[in-house]
């Protein structure tokens, strides 16, 4: 058998149905009578509402959000638990075991929890309470840019 041959099983491919050639859904084609529905091409667009002001237009809008925000994840010290002593945790290492989803424009450490050996942690930013509770436990956190 070659490529060319190749052909799918009798009666798995049914031909599209051609609307308004004769037959049953002939004249309007399921279309009704005239209108811009019934035109080819013809529709409106999303959140059209026929001249009524749209929903989007009626509504308040309050707040502002900021197209340049940072997308910035967090990371607690009683995560770090799932790492053995001594180890390098790096954004690739947090990635891998789950304790971030990704690190997004960067990856901050907090001090919620207690963590008893030391870990060499690189991050991007880290609390004054975090960095202490790291070295007291014999550890380091160097911030990478």
């Amino acid at each position: 058998m070659k490529l060319d041959e190749l052909k799918p099983p009798a009666g798995s491919r049914k031909n599209r149905k051609r609307v308004g050639r004769g037959g049953a859904h002939g004249g309007t084609s399921c279309r009704g009578a005239k209108g811009q529905r019934a035109r080819s091409g013809g529709n409106v667009r999303d959140g059209f509402e026929g001249g009524q002001m749209p929903l989007a237009r009626r509504l308040p809008k309050r707040g502002f959000r900021n197209p340049f925000r940072k997308e910035i994840a967090v990371v607690n010290i009683e995560q770090l638990k799932k790492f053995p002593a001594g180890s390098t945790v790096d954004a690739e290492a947090l990635v891998s075991l789950g304790v971030v989803g990704s690190k997004g424009d960067g990856i901050k450490l907090l001090a919620k929890g207690e963590i008893g050996y030391p870990l060499t942690l690189k991050v991007n930013m880290a609390s004054a309470a975090a960095r202490r509770k790291i070295e007291a436990a014999g550890g380091t956190i160097e911030e990478v840019a």
